[in-house]
């Protein structure tokens, strides 16, 4: 079973999915950091890019937003399969257009934004500009999927089913599966209202203005995360419990029975170890229970994740302890890309395995454990090099993006020029300044590592270039100037 803690403070609120004592999934929002996704917007188009089959729209963010042509929704009715129009074709400079966030802004990328808009409510997905009934596909079998789309269309179609008589189109969330026809029809005219809501405005608004925000985060584990997986969700917060009761009887009333204020003396992550998983979740290197490790790394363009068998050496031969360090490998693997929110490209280097059989029992495993990941993951399996391709939806930052920042010295690296090339390089640029000018002295102004370096071990090389130059070369150490920095100075 699982549980949910959510630690809420007025500057952040923090949310850790529990199973079985270990922390599955990590959510995190921040009051001035608050996500964009699910918010509409009345945008404006700052400029088409044809060439890329994109344009650029304002809405108010610090960067402009980004809009693809297969995320224009299609009036005229064509086939999905078909192309669509050329991007200069449908959008225009200056045009006022309304636009939903799709992903957050991530790195340097602005937000991505579609014109196809849905409004998620605790059953359903409306969609607005749609007329058709969709069913998650983790819902029973077909047969009991087809039921479901004909209740739908006498509810929300109630004058028939010809398209003068369809009002937006719906999908049905995994949790409608045992809805009533009541809570069906409850749902539909809540966001029917809202969506109603969102249009009168937009004719009241300038361009760059919110029309819709999306629940904040401890609104959305009532709305998203609770399952009958979920035994309980706590909250450490009297004012936020009472609140979040309030919401749940009206929109999520299943969920309310679980909810319960946390009054316990010791914080409440302190319940799970939230806060030594966060730290754990933050390093390269992850310990797997037999000895084993992975070593994460995580670029703009790919996560790599790579397995080692480290001191692990307990199965009868070598090939045997490569297979079961793999296997181990595959639950720690699909936790921490949940744990990490890890998206987008993703390739395992898994130790090679010279059987096929145990290549195609890991890969099934792996899918066996992706499998439980509510956001969507496609494996591609083993490559000719005996990599693992997998990709994983991104509509947010990891979370090493979130709490942390490139380092300062390094420049995102991780790793710093040793304090001798730096005293090369301040040589070279010496001389490089005498060829140019003619001062009375050079001063150099750099780390205390580097002029101990200048004054040590380098010195006869620091000699050597004064003499050739003709110029006296002074040295200052500057505490708060990191190993790579330097200035040189012309007196």
């Amino acid at each position: 079973m699982q549980e949910i803690l959510i630690n809420w403070a007025p500057q952040e609120t923090r949310v850790a999915l529990v199973e079985h004592g270990a922390v599955q999934e990590l959510h995190l929002e921040r009051t001035l950091e608050r996500g964009h996704v699910g918010n509409i917007y009345m945008g404006k188009v700052a400029r088409v890019l044809p060439g890329m089959q994109s344009a650029f729209i304002e809405i108010g963010l610090e960067r402009a937003a980004f809009l693809h042509v297969a995320d224009l929704h299609r009036s005229d009715g064509a086939p999905h399969s078909t192309p669509p129009l050329p991007i200069e074709k449908q959008v225009y400079e200056g045009q006022s257009l309304m636009v939903q966030v799709i992903k957050d802004p991530i790195g340097s990328k602005g937000a991505r934004l579609s014109t196809q808009i849905s409004i998620a409510g605790r059953l359903l997905v409306f969609l607005p500009q749609d007329d058709r009934i969709g069913i998650s596909q983790k819902i029973g079998s077909p047969e009991q999927r087809d039921a479901l789309r004909l209740r739908m269309q006498a509810l929300a179609w109630p004058g028939g089913t010809a398209a003068e008589d369809r009002q937006g189109g719906f999908i049905l969330r995994t949790n409608a599966e045992d809805a009533s026809d009541e809570e069906l029809a409850e749902d539909i005219a809540y966001l029917r209202k809202m969506w109603t809501s969102v249009r009168e405005t937009a004719f009241k608004v300038a361009p760059g203005s919110l029309l819709h925000e999306d629940l904040n985060l401890a609104q959305r584990v009532l709305r998203d995360l609770v399952t009958d997986n979920v035994q309980s969700v706590r909250i450490d917060s009297r004012a936020q419990f009472e609140a979040l009761q309030a919401f749940g009887q009206r929109y999520a009333p299943s969920s309310v029975a679980r909810l319960a204020h946390y009054t316990g003396e010791r914080p409440i992550f302190d319940l799970a170890n939230v806060d030594d998983e966060i730290a754990r979740a933050l390093a390269r290197r992850v310990d797997l229970k037999n000895g084993g490790y992975l070593i994460i790394d995580q670029t703009e363009a790919l996560t790599t994740i790579d397995v080692n068998t480290g001191g692990y050496v307990g199965a009868r031969n070598f090939e045997e302890t490569i297979f079961k360090t793999n296997l181990e490998s595959v639950h720690a693997i699909a936790r921490q890309l949940r744990l990490r929110n890890l998206g987008g490209i993703i390739i395992i280097d898994f130790i090679d395995m010279g059987r096929e059989e145990h290549r195609q029992t890991v890969l099934a495993e792996l899918k066996k454990q992706l499998a439980r990941d509510r956001t969507k993951t496609t494996v591609s399996g083993f490559t000719q090099l005996g990599l693992v391709e997998l990709t994983r939806k991104r509509t947010r930052e990891s979370l090493a993006h979130q709490l942390c920042e490139v380092c300062p010295t390094c420049q995102g690296r991780g790793q710093i020029k040793t304090a001798r090339s730096v005293c090369h390089d301040i040589l070279r640029e010496i001389l490089r300044e005498a060829r140019q000018f003619n001062p009375r002295e050079f001063r150099v102004i750099a780390s205390a590592a580097v002029v101990e370096m200048l004054l040590d071990e380098e010195s006869a090389h620091l000699a050597g270039l004064s003499e050739f130059i003709g110029k006296p070369v002074s040295l200052q150490a500057e505490p708060g100037m990191n190993a790579e920095q330097y200035d040189i100075v012309l007196l």
